[in-house]
C-alpha cells in the first residue's frame, strides 16, 4: 500500500542545521527570548502540519499549534538533549493532539465530519485530494499507536527508527504497528 505524502517532511522543514538548533536551544533554555522565537519560527510549520495530519482540519490544527507553542515555552528548560529537538517537538505535539482529541470526545466534537463538509481544508498541493482525504481520514480512525506510526512513517517520511524515538518504543514495535495498520486500512478501504 502506498500512502500519499502530505507536504514537506520534517527534515525539509528545518531552517537551521542540528548544530545551529542546538545552540538556539541552549540560549532559549537560558532565557533568551530571541533564540526561543527563532526556534518557534523554524519549527512552527512542522508543529502545524503535524497537528493538521493528526486532527484533519485547519482550524483545530491552528489551535493545537498555538497550544504547543505555549507548552514549548513552559517546557524548554526541561529539554535535556537526549533526543533530537525535532523528536521532542513531535512528542509534545502528539501529546497536545491527544489532549485535544480527548477533550473533543468529551465535548462531542466530530472533526472527521467537519473535514468532510469543509473540503477546502485539505492541503492544496495534494494530488487527488478526495482519495487522499479519505485515506487520511481512515488513518485518523486507527488505534492510537497504529495511527501515530503510519503518520510518522508515511506522512512525515521518517524512518522506523526515528518514529520509534518519537513514540518512545522499539523500532520493531513501530514496524508491527505499521503492519497492523495496513491490514486495518485494507479492510476499511
Amino acid at each position: 500500500m502506498h500512502l500519499p505524502v502530505m507536504g514537506p517532511t520534517a527534515a525539509e522543514e528545518l531552517g537551521h542545521t542540528q548544530a545551529m538548533t542546538q545552540a538556539l536551544v541552549v540560549r532559549a533554555r537560558n532565557g533568551d527570548a530571541q533564540a526561543f522565537g527563532e526556534l518557534l519560527e523554524d519549527h512552527f510549520e512542522l508543529i502545524f502540519r503535524t497537528a493538521w495530519k493528526w486532527c484533519g482540519n485547519r482550524h483545530d490544527a491552528e489551535d493545537i499549534a498555538q497550544e504547543v507553542c505555549v507548552k514549548l515555552g513552559q517546557a524548554i528548560g526541561g529539554f535535556d538533549g537526549r533526543s533530537a529537538f525535532s523528536s521532542w517537538i513531535y512528542r509534545i505535539t502528539l501529546n497536545a493532539v491527544r489532549d485535544w482529541q480527548r477533550a473533543g470526545r468529551r465535548r462531542g466534537r466530530h472533526a472527521d465530519r467537519y473535514a468532510e463538509i469543509a473540503p477546502d481544508e485539505h492541503p492544496a498541493d495534494q494530488e487527488d485530494a478526495a482519495t487522499s482525504g479519505q485515506l487520511w481520514a481512515a488513518v485518523r480512525r486507527l488505534p492510537e499507536k497504529q495511527r501515530d506510526a503510519v503518520l510518522l512513517v508515511y506522512a512525515e517520511e521518517l524512518s522506523h527508527a526515528a518514529a520509534a524515538d518519537i513514540m518512545g518504543i522499539k523500532e520493531a514495535t513501530v514496524s508491527f504497528h505499521v503492519h497492523e495498520a495496513r491490514k486495518t486500512l485494507r479492510g476499511l478501504l
